[in-house]
């Protein structure tokens, strides 16, 4: 690890050309900008959330585990409704921060958890993960805030679990919204080749920040970076720099895990709660496409044909595209995404 100067150095170049080039189609990616982040605990201690971390303690599978998450209360008059934000695999609750500020402006309050495996939550050392066993999770940290209805949101990763939650609890979710979810499709079905756990811990002990940003910008942001992203770029690159990166890798193996072979597109046919698919169409994100033969990576990941095939498959579904975008909208586009949710929100 370089010293405190030259990491410094290193962050304010990446700052300043990301700054200069906010319009190109490349970051600024570089040796030290890999070098660059912050080392955060296995909680993602030091990391800096846009509103108060709360934690809620509970046993699951034999171990004494805590959730992080955010409660929100309206900001201006409140409208009694309460919307639950689910993050993606690469994503944390800190990252709805635009979202959580537009719903709260809105009236709603926002409660946005970790899930366990995930950012400032706890990373057990062995555990069975499902979506359903996420779903219970998020169920029982909603009972111990008293919370018995709420709008679901799923980002990503969090579309699945958001799938399986209304699944689960379909009379205690008003309305469901997914956010580029993935699980539209069963990869392995369609032929990509299958990692074993401790493959995915090999390939998470060699994370890098560069690889990262360079993934980022060609699957989830259609080529277009922005400054803003570094953030997110600097929270996962820190938990993986930090002293509990061999028990964050090994978590995150057993996540891949479970969204590798847990998909949930056979069952968008059973939900019952009004669906909204919000989907930037220029996004190709498909877990494995990696290692996937040319064949297969090349029909794969095409979310301006996955988003039309859900809303076929969902009984009581809108689908809004939004035309150019990529994996994460409300990050791209906020303005524009969050006039699209809110407005749907309040006409249900």
């Amino acid at each position: 690890m370089t010293d405190s100067f030259s990491l410094c150095l290193a962050g304010v170049l990446l700052t300043a050309s990301l700054a200069a080039s906010a319009a190109s189609t490349a970051p600024a990616t570089t040796a030290a900008a890999a070098t660059a982040a912050a080392a955060y605990g296995q909680e993602l201690q030091g990391f800096a959330y846009p509103h108060e971390i709360k934690h809620f303690a509970f046993e699951s599978q034999g171990e004494h585990l805590q959730m992080a998450y955010m409660d929100v209360a309206a900001a201006g008059a409140a409208n009694g409704r309460t919307v639950v934000l689910l993050h993606g695999k690469n994503f944390c609750g800190a990252t709805w921060d635009q979202t959580i500020t537009a719903l709260s402006a809105a009236g709603y309050r926002v409660i946005a958890p970790d899930q366990v495996g995930f950012c400032a939550s706890s990373k057990p050392e062995h555990y069975q993960y499902t979506f359903q066993q996420l779903a219970i999770n998020t169920h029982a940290l909603l009972e111990h805030l008293d919370i018995h209805k709420a709008a679901v949101i799923g980002h990503s990763t969090g579309g699945m679990l958001a799938t399986r939650y209304a699944l689960l609890y379909p009379g205690q979710v008003t309305q469901l919204a997914m956010v580029n979810p993935i699980g539209l499709e069963d990869w392995k079905a369609l032929g990509v080749p299958h990692r074993s756990v401790d493959q995915w811990y090999q390939r998470e002990l060699n994370f890098k920040a560069d690889d990262l940003r360079k993934y980022e910008l060609n699957t989830y942001y259609a080529g277009r970076w922005k400054p803003e992203y570094e953030r997110w770029v600097d929270m996962l690159a820190g938990l993986y720099q930090g002293p509990g990166r061999s028990l964050v890798a090994w978590n995150s193996a057993l996540i891949y895990d479970m969204i590798f072979t847990q998909p949930v597109v056979y069952e968008f046919k059973d939900l019952k709660v009004p669906t909204l698919l919000l989907i930037g169409d220029a996004d190709t994100t498909a877990i494995g496409s990696d290692i996937a033969p040319p064949e297969v990576k090349a029909r794969i990941g095409k979310y301006n044909v996955l988003g039309k095939q859900a809303a076929k498959l969902i009984p009581q579904s809108t689908l809004i595209e939004f035309a150019g975008l990529g994996h994460a909208p409300q990050m791209e586009k906020p303005d524009e995404f969050h006039k699209a949710l809110l407005g749907w929100l309040t006409k249900q």
